[in-house]
């Protein structure tokens, strides 16, 4: 879709607080967008740091812009005049050339997913809220964190902020998620500091149903040895040490290369952009192969077993796809759901571990993606098993070039690529793939025939 016709000349005030005083109707819907209000402080992050500017040197600052309203891409030519040389009585604001372009939407989304993508994996705690903030369910493995868990459980339904102490004093309930997403504060029993994650979950964006709520280190624990101890026995560098060490920084560098690859922090040469693509999509990479060899570590270890939970197979799917859906729509391959004949009689409903049945299907789905054709179609099936009523299974089938019987079993080998050098893999997804779904006492499976595809298969035992 085309961009739309540029705005004529739009005109703001501000305050000696950078507060958005007076806007016309294009730049004050773009504020409430945002979550700011009128008045209220400017909420466009890059008019507020041009609005800063201009009022602290007493000067004129002219200057392009981009924002991103939820929906389209907005971008224009701001100029910011002090009222006074000295900015105390705040500044005016002109906008030439206001653009809303819908072609950057999907780019723009993708991106959003994208980074929240990278700060669920480096999540320290997950805690799900409902549509007032208030805790339903927290989960941790982080010694540190443990107390503000177990307070969290002790006292459902009560508000977050009730657990965690944020270190802006002008934070204070009740306030529009927007406001809270990416605080700082300090948790009980922790001595680093933490950053705040809030996604809304269901429903728009400027009402959701509920959140999920991230809590991210701007540090690792610095007992290094202590951390080792509570990774149950696993003495090996990366699992116990070394991942942990480097996954929030890595995650840090990946979101900031991000940012700077779509100009959200302002205007940059494009051979500059793409350098923070290249960043990006090596950390990524890095991150991936942290991630798998702490996984093998894992799975290999005498003392590895999973959680036994009620897991709703068609959720964990409509997950997976939506956390891939950025890569599926690169390729313009569409991902069909669909429930299998014998649903009725496990109503997908399997006995496993949820967090490792996402890490599986993310794995297959995302091979099959990476392995079809442009323009083809991965169908996923939920079903119960024909050959047992205590079983339910999740397949997804591609329509790549298959695999031969010879491909077929070496394919959940350790470190198997099957020819396909230099994609950035290291071989271990379908390897520990399998060693999970076995762990759940399941398993996985491959039925393929040269030039017809691919079908993988999730058996797990059903639900009581």
């Amino acid at each position: 879709m085309a961009s739309s016709e540029p705005y004529p000349s739009i005109r703001a005030m501000t305050d000696c607080d950078d507060r958005l005083l007076d806007a016309d109707e294009p730049l004050a819907q773009l504020q409430m967008h945002c979550g700011g209000v009128v008045p209220g402080i400017v909420a466009v992050p890059e008019l507020l740091e041009v609005v800063q500017q201009s009022r602290s040197k007493g000067v004129r600052i002219a200057r392009e812009f981009h924002a991103f309203d939820g929906n389209e891409t907005v971008s224009g030519f701001v100029s910011v005049s002090p009222l006074r040389g000295d900015g105390e009585d705040g500044c005016e604001l002109l906008i030439e050339g206001w653009k809303q372009d819908s072609r950057a939407e999907i780019g723009a989304q993708e991106l959003s997913n994208q980074l929240d993508m990278i700060d669920r994996l480096a999540a320290d705690m997950t805690v799900r809220l409902d549509r007032d903030q208030r805790v339903l369910t927290a989960s941790t493995d982080e010694p540190d964190l443990l107390a503000c868990k177990e307070a969290m459980e002790a006292k459902p339904r009560t508000i977050w902020t009730d657990f965690v102490a944020l270190i802006e004093e002008e934070y204070r309930q009740p306030l529009h998620w927007r406001l809270l997403d990416r605080a700082l504060a300090k948790v009980g029993g922790s001595a680093r500091e933490w950053r705040i994650r809030l996604m809304p979950l269901g429903g728009p964006r400027e009402n959701p149903d509920g959140f999920e709520l991230l809590l991210l280190a701007d540090q690792p624990l610095n007992e290094i040895r202590e951390q080792a101890a509570h990774s149950a026995g696993n003495t090996g560098m990366v699992g116990g040490m070394l991942s942990r060490v480097l996954r929030q920084p890595i995650g840090r560098i990946i979101s900031n290369a991000e940012t700077i690859r779509a100009r959200l922090a302002g205007p940059l040469r494009t051979e500059y952009t793409n350098y923070a693509g290249d960043i990006s999509s090596a950390g990524s990479h890095l991150l991936a192969l942290l991630e798998d060899l702490a996984d093998l570590e894992d799975v290999e270890s005498n003392e590895f077993a999973t959680r036994a939970e009620t897991v709703d197979l068609t959720d964990v799917v409509q997950r997976a796809s939506s956390i891939l859906s950025g890569k599926s729509q690169a390729k313009r391959i569409s991902v069909e759901i669909e429930a299998g004949e014998n649903a009725k009689n496990s109503l997908g409903v399997a006995k496993a571990e949820f967090r490792r049945v996402l890490q599986i299907l993310i794995n297959v789905l995302g091979n099959a993606i990476n392995y079809s054709p442009e323009g083809s179609i991965v169908t996923i099936s939920v079903s119960g098993s024909s050959a047992k009523v205590d079983q339910v299974m999740v397949s997804v089938a591609d329509q790549g070039g298959g695999l031969t019987a010879a491909q077929q079993a070496r394919v959940f080998t350790k470190y198997e690529r099957l020819g396909r050098e230099g994609d950035g893999g290291t071989g271990l997804g379908l390897y520990i793939s399998r060693r999970l779904a076995r762990a759940m006492s399941g398993e996985l499976s491959v039925e393929s025939n040269p030039g017809e595809g691919a079908k993988f298969t999730l058996t797990l035992p059903a639900a009581d």
